[in-house]
């Protein structure tokens, strides 16, 4: 009997485990673009450092002040944070969003 209720609560506790903590969990990071557009984006961390390439999909999200834009639209040193999630066993970004502020200033400087 008490093997049983042992069982038991081993086997509640693992499934407790499993569930609480998600696998497939989106993660973001955030930085600035270096260069974006043809289905790319260069960026930096938010020092100007780690210079790295994502490919961006075409269903990702793109988004500029809250507003729906494309990827063209996002300009060099424009603050960006940037959603990535696991889809058919790779990491891609389904997700950039752009903060307005900067892409006001490049509109303005023009």
């Amino acid at each position: 009997m008490r093997l049983r209720v042992l069982s038991l609560a081993a086997g509640l506790l693992a499934l407790a485990l499993c569930v609480s903590s998600p696998v497939f969990a989106a993660t973001t990071h955030k930085g600035k673009v270096v260069e974006a557009g043809g289905g790319k984006l260069t960026m930096t961390d938010p020092a100007g450092k780690n210079q790295h390439t994502h490919d961006i999909p075409a269903d990702a999200t793109i988004l500029c002040g809250g507003k729906k834009c494309s990827l063209d639209d996002l300009k060099a040193g424009t603050a960006i944070t940037v959603t990535l999630d696991k889809k058919d066993a790779q990491t891609v970004v389904t997700k950039i969003s752009a903060k307005k502020a900067k892409l006001e200033a490049k509109k303005a400087g023009q």
